[in-house]
């Protein structure tokens, strides 16, 4: 069965936006820094290898995973200059029938979480996954970031940032089969992840400055440079529309 991504230009929509690339590039690497040592990395959800130069000379193997068979094929194309890196087409769903248990000491899911249907059930199969101390980088769309809760508190909703339910933003189109794509309150992702024994050990609020007119007036070298003081000390805010969480497994 055809991959949602197989009929979907996603380099191309990444052309048009460097600057949430590079956000992202500086948050990853960021949270590498905090890992003593890689031996294999699994990337859930990798596409097209968008972010894999990142991490790929960090760790011996790589085990890339997808469910579309054409962001894979691009994959191999961007990174046939490495040794060390297996492809592997699969949903994050079934990757329980795809790897043994304990089998990775680095997992590393983003721009994935919002496609998720069960949540629990993908951060149950990556504890399986993870070796004892090893460490998850997942990346999720905050649901209560700073333009969210500006924009509802000018409606009069002053609860907003209380509302933990995760909300559902996918498209809704008659008789065609879209992606789920959901916003969670960094309160719940926080609290699944320490549920299933991971520890969190750092964190990074990204793309704090997405805004049309600041990306239109501003050079892309400023942005990068505010964007990488601002990472951190927003954090504390939950400020970004996209939160980066490093985790441990605790042994």
């Amino acid at each position: 069965m055809a991959a949602a991504y197989d009929t979907f230009d996603y380099p191309s929509y990444w052309q048009e936006r460097g600057y949430e690339h590079e956000s992202e590039v500086i948050a990853v690497n960021a949270l590498l820094d905090n890992i003593p040592k890689i031996n294999k990395i699994l990337d859930i959800g990798g596409g097209f290898g968008r972010l894999t130069p990142q991490y790929i000379f960090r760790a011996k193997r790589v085990f890339l995973t997808d469910p579309s068979t054409k962001l894979l094929g691009l994959a191999r194309k961007n990174l046939k200059n490495y040794n060390n890196i297996k492809f592997v087409q699969t949903t994050a769903e079934n990757l329980d029938h795809k790897f043994r248990a304990s089998s990775f000491d680095t997992i590393f899911i983003v721009r994935v979480m919002h496609h998720i249907k069960n949540a629990e059930a993908v951060c149950k199969t990556i504890v399986r996954l993870l070796k004892k101390n090893g460490y998850l980088i997942m990346e999720f769309p905050n649901k209560v970031h700073g333009k969210a809760v500006i924009t509802n508190f000018l409606k009069g909703d002053f609860t907003f940032p209380l509302d933990i339910f995760t909300t559902d933003k996918t498209i809704k189109k008659s008789n065609v089969r879209t992606l789920p794509f959901n916003n969670y309150h960094p309160h719940v992702i926080e609290q699944m992840l320490k549920k299933y024994s991971l520890e969190i050990i750092d964190k990074r609020s990204v793309s704090n400055i997405r805004s049309p007119f600041l990306k239109k007036n501003l050079p892309i070298k400023t942005l990068i440079d505010l964007e990488r003081s601002l990472q951190k000390p927003l954090s504390k805010l939950n400020f970004g529309p996209s939160i980066f969480i490093l985790a441990r497994k605790r042994g």
